[in-house]
């Protein structure tokens, strides 16, 4: 589906061919031959002219359209069609093939939901193709229409204008489950008794899709530190080692939460295990101050003639004070060392 289409000339979007292309409905063969047209232009434009098509969920038939006209790799496109594909970029001939996986974090349950742009750019084209919900890039196009120097910089600005969305969204969520992590270890050392290996269970899971987006782009944010990714314009290249130093961020954090978390479920563990023992200690407590009177209830439940103060009139007063006295006496044993 179609989400955007775009020519931009010397920093400013110019209007679409005669046949422009309808946003919201499937890319068609008629749709083709409006790219192209749009391509030509923007090639006879300069090297900083370009088109900037925009697909959301594409299925094969319309990728297969696009590809045509770009000349894309068949592989390359088949990746962007792959929710799956690792993240990556390549770097071929001028042209840059980029797969980023898409983090937003839903407030409501805590979790973090996973979406993929795969963006192709090449001598005066981008294209972005979205899969899943997160990433929408409509806000991030407005804003760079408004930009005209940035715009002048060429596809390349497009192709950071995307990184720029997809990695403020990895520290968003990186700092959404920090606090969650936060949360848990104030429930494990807390003094009411809690089980929280199910929910450091859950952030581990979550904390693995951070670190399944951002741990293969390391190379990536040390080629963007140095400047050595692809030919970046000069005004573009302090910004693309911003980039690459807020992605070595979110990586160091993902590494940090995962040790945070695996320190949190042991102490969860340990905690567990030193509950238990305690439960233990009080019900063998409680087992031993009521065995007593059970021994003496039962011994003189027997049936003997012959028996200590058995004819006594105070007997029973005297059993049942023996009873109490020595339950008493191992209560205040067991209380006074801890096991109470």
């Amino acid at each position: 589906m179609i989400r955007g289409i775009g020519l931009y000339c010397d920093g400013a979007p110019r209007a679409e061919s005669s046949s422009p292309m309808t946003v919201g409905t499937s890319f068609d063969p008629g749709d083709a031959a409006v790219l192209r047209a749009l391509w030509d232009e923007a090639r006879a434009a300069g090297p900083e002219s370009f088109v900037w098509l925009g697909l959301r969920n594409a299925d094969h038939a319309e990728m297969a359209l696009v590809a045509e006209v770009l000349d894309l790799d068949p592989l390359l496109v088949e990746d962007a069609l792959t929710p799956t594909q690792r993240a990556k970029v390549d770097v071929d001939d001028g042209r840059v093939t980029a797969v980023f996986k898409v983090l937003k974090y839903i407030e409501a349950t805590s979790d973090v939901e996973t979406g993929q742009i795969a963006v192709f750019v090449g001598p005066s084209y981008v294209l972005s193709v979205r899969l899943g919900e997160p990433g929408d890039l409509a806000d991030m196009r407005s804003r760079l229409e408004g930009d005209t120097e940035r715009l002048k910089a060429g596809p390349l600005a497009v192709l950071h204008g995307i990184l720029d969305v997809v990695v403020d969204g990895y520290v968003a969520v990186a700092e959404e489950v920090a606090v969650d992590i936060e949360q848990v270890e104030e429930q494990v050392f807390s003094p009411a008794r809690t089980d929280d290996a199910a929910t450091i269970y859950k952030l581990k899971r979550e904390n693995l899709e951070i670190r399944r987006a951002v741990e293969p782009l390391t190379p990536v944010a040390g080629d963007l530190l140095r400047g050595r990714l692809v030919n970046i314009p000069e005004e573009l290249r302090p910004a693309y080692r911003d980039l690459g130093d807020h992605l070595l961020r979110v990586v160091d954090l993902s590494v940090q939460h995962d040790a945070l978390l695996g320190t949190a479920l042991e102490a969860s563990r340990s905690r567990q295990a030193v509950q238990q023992n305690e439960d233990m200690r009080k019900i063998s407590a409680w087992v031993a101050i009521v065995a007593v009177p059970t021994m003496i209830a039962g011994i003189y439940g027997m049936n003997f003639d012959v028996m200590p103060e058995l004819h006594w009139q105070f007997g029973y007063g005297f059993a049942l004070l023996l009873m109490a006295g020595a339950s008493f006496t191992l209560y205040k044993m067991f209380k006074r060392s801890g096991w109470l």
